[in-house]
């Protein structure tokens, strides 16, 4: 069976996955198990073995995150996400299987009494389209039913409406977005909104950690065109290099790749298939300030360039912004194991910050950061110069 219309595409996934949410369906990805087994003890037979994916990316959030998983499907990954983030934190399952849904959401008291706190969320939406409430939808089209051309119109005001004055998922709300083998399910030309969509509800520092099949070729117009192959999670797969690119055209930084599985999950027509997990960051994003703060890079790379342009030297003093500084020195970012920030012995005061140019990729004079006029000479008292204190 072969198509080019993408409702057909779009119906054999969700066809597909409702037939994975009555029974077990193996073919479905390339399901993983090394999962922390204490998150585990806790989730009925019926979640864990309806499990479809190919990575574990929850093993990237912290206490008190709010969190999106992408293509929830039976809650596995949820239920994994409730006991890291605690009381204090959120967990958002987004799908658009109603069976899948209704399967989460069958075991939420339960959990919630074994973990002791409810925390987890299931809603129905687009993966694409996160501020639209399709419950909400289907609830007004039940008053409201389509029978012409008016509303249709008036059906699309209303969409528009819940998006802008009451989205589904608001924007700059959410810590740490996860996926596991559900963003390669959506329509190709969908795609790049998806991306933007991720950008859109993540905080300023929030991250995506997506686990995905990605192949290391583009596969043929056939095999793209085959539904079968698409809601098998192998036609739709990323192109490993395109993959990263659709972060980084979405506005991330700090894109990394986390894990590439060595052999390939299948290989078809010579094309290899296999999971990859990758994080990227939102916040590159603000004024570029002179405050008069530098930065290190440690090696082992000779240079380094990062997103926004800016190529750092080993071991040289390198100028930067203070939006720049901040990210570079940000513990929870991607950066800041490789750097070390350097303050200036007087701190510029934000309102008297100037433009600074991120181009030039100019050193900073250790004068400059201490001031012209600083000659003192001082015995700094300390049980040792060196660190750790036992290596002179």
């Amino acid at each position: 069976m072969s198509t080019n219309d993408p409702k057909d595409m779009q119906t054999a996934v969700l066809d597909r996955y409702k037939q994975g949410a009555r029974e077990v369906e193996p073919a479905l990805c390339c399901p993983i198990t090394n999962y922390d087994r204490k998150y585990l003890d806790i989730l009925p037979q019926e979640i864990l073995d309806k499990d479809y994916g190919c990575g574990d990316p929850s093993q990237y959030v912290n206490p008190g995150d709010t969190v999106i998983d992408l293509g929830s499907d039976a809650g596995k990954i949820c239920y994994i996400l409730s006991q890291m983030v605690g009381e204090q934190g959120k967990v958002i399952g987004v799908d658009f299987n109603d069976e899948m849904l209704d399967l989460a959401r069958k075991y939420q008291d339960d959990i919630a009494k074994q973990i002791g706190y409810h925390n987890t969320h299931f809603v129905k939406a687009r993966i694409q389209d996160m501020a639209l409430d399709l419950d909400r939808v289907q609830s007004w089209l039940q008053k409201h039913p389509i029978n012409n051309v008016d509303d249709v119109m008036a059906y699309e005001v209303y969409c528009d409406q819940l998006r802008r004055d009451e989205p589904l998922i608001a924007a700059n709300t959410v810590d740490a977005i996860v996926s596991n083998c559900v963003l390669n399910l959506v329509d190709a030309n969908l795609k790049a909104q998806l991306f933007k969509d991720m950008f859109r509800v993540l905080k300023n520092g929030g991250r995506a950690v997506i686990s995905d099949i990605v192949c290391d070729e583009t596969p043929s117009t056939e095999m793209i065109n085959d539904p079968d192959l698409w809601s098998g999670c192998i036609s739709g797969a990323f192109r490993e290099d395109l993959f990263l690119k659709m972060f980084l055209d979405a506005g991330f930084h700090g894109v990394e790749i986390l894990s590439r599985a060595q052999d390939p999950w299948h290989t078809i027509n010579g094309i290899e298939f296999r999971s990859m997990t990758v994080r990227a960051y939102k916040g590159k994003e603000g004024p570029c300030l002179d405050r008069n703060q530098a930065v290190v890079y440690k090696g082992p790379w000779s240079q380094v360039k990062d997103d926004d342009g800016h190529t750092l030297f080993r071991g040289q003093r390198m100028a930067v912004c203070e939006k720049t500084f901040n990210l570079y020195t940000n513990p929870t970012g991607p950066y800041a194991q490789d750097i070390v920030g350097i303050e200036p012995h007087t701190t510029i005061p934000l309102d008297d910050a100037t433009p600074f140019n991120c181009r030039a990729n100019a050193t900073r004079s250790v004068r400059e950061q201490k001031g012209e006029d600083y000659t003192p000479t001082i015995a700094h008292e300390s049980e040792s110069c060196c660190e750790g204190g036992d290596c002179c």
